[in-house]
């Protein structure tokens, strides 16, 4: 869905701008690409900037309060210093490289609830606007992809997604949010986790996965919460055996929560978000296990996909995704 919308700043007779990004999803750390549509005014106008903001809706759960609001997270001038002639239109093509922490916002073709947004910024002689705004749909990386369906195979089932304000401790994160993937325990560990949260950190080497398990509380203790960090590479990805790999990933997660039996040990680092005390950090290599099984059709059916299909924002379908992105921002704008 695209929100146009006259420069306001020019008022009546000032020219429009219209981003059209090319169909399909895109990938962290990919390419972006489209063209941006001017038409001008009922004058000539110097077009001193056209720039391409990434925004994301984020929740902020440090305070007392929870709160929501919009994030610029990258931005690119595609062009600008020309003059754009009365009644002219002119079509801008752009490509553009998304960060390696960009957000998934789509799993199987399901979307995630997360809202992304490409807006469009119009600078003429000297007066700024917000132009239109894009949806932006982003897939998984392949790894990201392989480790999620590997949740799917082991049991685990998918909650929610959100992007929390802050930065996760002990890792190399960029953004100033994070993404968390809520998942609910797979049986073979429900009687140890409530809940499995997945947090991914891309980067052009590799990536970071955190892990976060809360503790299931007894009678006369608290629920607690552990986390761990593991690193993987891109290459191979098709070669290794990750439904094993991610087993022993949780498995160990779960053992070391045991063995510390503090929060503390683990903890969250304060208003930074999550931080580190005894993360551990498992490198990665060629797996010497077999090749990697192909995809279970109803173990992804019975575990993530289906719990995206069926609970992802509270029952909201892909429309209606669309329209709250319109609204996140046009609330935003107006409070400018």
């Amino acid at each position: 869905m695209v929100f146009k919308r006259l420069l306001g700043s020019l008022g009546v007779g000032g020219p429009t701008v219209d981003t059209v990004l090319d169909p399909g999803p895109v990938l962290p750390g990919g390419p972006l690409t489209g063209q941006v549509h001017l038409q001008g005014g009922k004058a000539d106008f110097e077009i001193e900037q056209i720039t391409l903001e990434l925004v994301a809706r984020v929740e902020d759960e440090r305070g007392e309060e929870e709160r929501e609001g919009v994030v610029l997270f990258d931005r690119f001038t595609v062009g600008g210093g020309f003059r754009l002639a009365e009644g002219e239109h002119r079509s801008l093509p752009f490509t553009a490289h998304l960060p390696w922490e960009t957000p998934v916002t789509e799993l199987y073709g399901q979307p995630l609830g997360i809202i992304l947004g490409v807006r469009t910024g119009l600078e003429v002689a000297g007066a700024k606007d917000k132009g239109d705004l894009d949806q932006l749909t982003v897939n998984p990386l392949p790894v990201q992809e392989a480790i999620l369906e590997a949740l799917g195979q082991l049991g685990f089932g998918f909650r929610s997604a959100d992007l929390e304000l802050g930065h996760v401790g002990g890792t190399g994160q960029r953004l100033p949010f994070y993404q968390e993937i809520e998942l609910s325990p797979a049986p073979q560990y429900a009687h140890a986790i409530n809940e499995l949260e997945v947090t991914f950190l891309a980067n052009a080497g590799g990536m970071d996965v955190v892990l976060e398990a809360d503790k299931r509380g007894g009678l006369f203790t608290s629920g607690e919460d552990a986390l761990t960090l593991f690193t993987v590479g891109y290459e191979g990805v098709e070669h290794r055996d990750w439904n094993t790999e991610v087993d022993a990933w949780i498995a160990q997660l779960v053992e070391r929560r045991a063995a510390y039996g503090s929060y503390g040990s683990y903890g969250h680092g304060g208003h930074d978000g999550h931080g580190y005390g005894h993360a551990d950090h498992h490198h990665d290599g060629h797996h010497d296990g077999g090749r990697r099984s192909g995809p279970s059709t109803a173990a992804i059916v019975g575990g993530v996909a289906a719990g995206v299909a069926v609970g992802v924002v509270g029952g909201m379908v892909a429309a209606e995704v669309v329209d709250e992105i319109g609204d996140a921002f046009e609330d935003e704008e107006d409070e400018d």
